[in-house]
């Protein structure tokens, strides 16, 4: 059992939930939560480190398993969370690769530029994979989607649905042009109407930073600027809700087809 919050071990699970440079110089992150580990695929696994509490409590979820008992006084030292749940799981980042994703027949993606809440980015993955989504694109200067908060948010998306950061939104929908996929940038000057286009097709849709939506160069990039109507008193909706509604209005285009 680790009893000490000095011990080596623990000092890197510290550094990976709290340090976006470890966990890119690593290529592993740890995903913290008895709901989140219920859905870790095994052969990602690299370590696993449980609370005594934990361990006394789920042991059948640890049968067949190996890992580390962490005395419960340590545990809440290496824990990202107020109300720590006594299990972390370390996992190998997976390695999704675009040219899978652009070979499939009229994918359907989610673009965010900017993007910075953890909360926001981690509903995304969700609502993504809900709705049937391909993957989802960040612009690299977005939240780090294994910041724990992130994975957390997830509630274990993170692990079924292809990530990918690229360099600017612009740039990005110029690839998507040569791929045959139209981008579609949520933009409250759009003049189209989000349910009047055509989503059947390979479809990308774009959404902005949480307080200024699109930048002026990616909403010009894409093929249609599209907007959600709302009332006179609301200028701004919710990232996450945002991409929400066009990806279920996508969904819902590709049932009826």
């Amino acid at each position: 059992m680790i009893t000490g919050s000095g011990n080596a071990q623990l000092k890197k699970v510290r550094e990976l939930l709290r340090s976006r440079e470890a966990r890119d110089r690593e290529g592993i992150f740890a995903a913290e939560g008895l709901k989140i580990f219920e859905e870790v695929p095994e052969e990602a696994v690299r370590a696993i480190y449980v609370s005594e509490s934990f361990q006394k409590e789920h042991g059948d979820l640890l049968r067949g398993q190996e890992y580390e008992v962490v005395a419960d006084s340590r545990f809440g030292s290496i824990s990202d969370t107020k109300n720590p749940q006594g299990v972390i799981a370390l996992l190998e980042k997976p390695a999704w690769k675009m040219q899978e994703i652009f070979r499939k027949e009229a994918p359907l993606l989610l673009a965010a530029e900017h993007l910075q809440d953890p909360g926001n980015a981690g509903t995304i993955l969700r609502t993504a994979e809900a709705a049937g989504a391909d993957a989802v694109i960040f612009t690299e200067d977005s939240v780090d989607i294994f910041n724990p908060k992130v994975v957390r948010a997830t509630m274990g998306s993170i692990f079924r649905m292809p990530v990918f950061y690229v360099k600017e939104a612009k740039a990005f929908a110029e690839m998507l042009w040569e791929h045959g996929i139209r981008s579609y940038a949520a933009y409250l000057p759009g003049s189209t109407v989000y349910d009047v286009p055509d989503y059947t097709g390979g479809t990308c849709f774009f959404i902005g930073n949480e307080s200024k939506g699109l930048t002026v160069a990616a909403a010009e990039a894409a093929d249609v600027r599209i907007r959600i109507p709302m009332t006179e008193h609301i200028n701004s909706l919710n990232a996450a809700m945002a991409a929400g509604i066009l990806l279920y209005e996508a969904a819902r285009q590709r049932r009826v087809k």
